[in-house]
């Protein structure tokens, strides 16, 4: 009787533990949030003039790296208007008014904007 009770609790053990293995990777992935991504969802797929490198301007054509590096380095920004305080020449105002509807702009993240990861972040076609 000793030994089939020592048999039974090993199973439940044994069953316990291969549970734990299968569940606890989905109930981590719940618990564990990536700041980063979090912010970066924030801007709803637009850029964030507050929070994005020089390098993600490439997609238009003509605002990067010279009119990208003014923006970037002229931050942070109340609003997507407060570009053109900045000092652009009439092509660069021009340039920033027709991919204005592709700009957003959200509180200033310290993970997004530490160090120079704002001129290289890495980002290559």
């Amino acid at each position: 009787m000793k030994r089939l009770v020592s048999w039974l609790m090993g199973g439940v053990l044994l069953a316990a533990l291969l549970l734990g293995l299968v569940m606890a990777p989905s109930v981590q992935a719940a618990e564990l949030r990536n700041l980063v991504d979090d912010k970066i969802a924030e801007s709803g797929g637009k850029i964030d003039l507050n929070n994005c490198s020089v390098r993600r301007f490439q997609v238009y054509p003509g605002m990067y790296p010279t009119l990208a590096g003014k923006i970037v380095l002229g931050g942070p920004y109340d609003n997507v208007d407060d570009v053109l305080k900045l000092d652009l020449s009439e092509r660069q105002q021009e340039l920033f008014e027709k991919y204005k509807s592709n700009f957003t702009v959200t509180q200033p993240s310290i993970a997004l904007n530490e160090g120079f990861d704002r001129i290289n972040d890495g980002v290559y076609r």
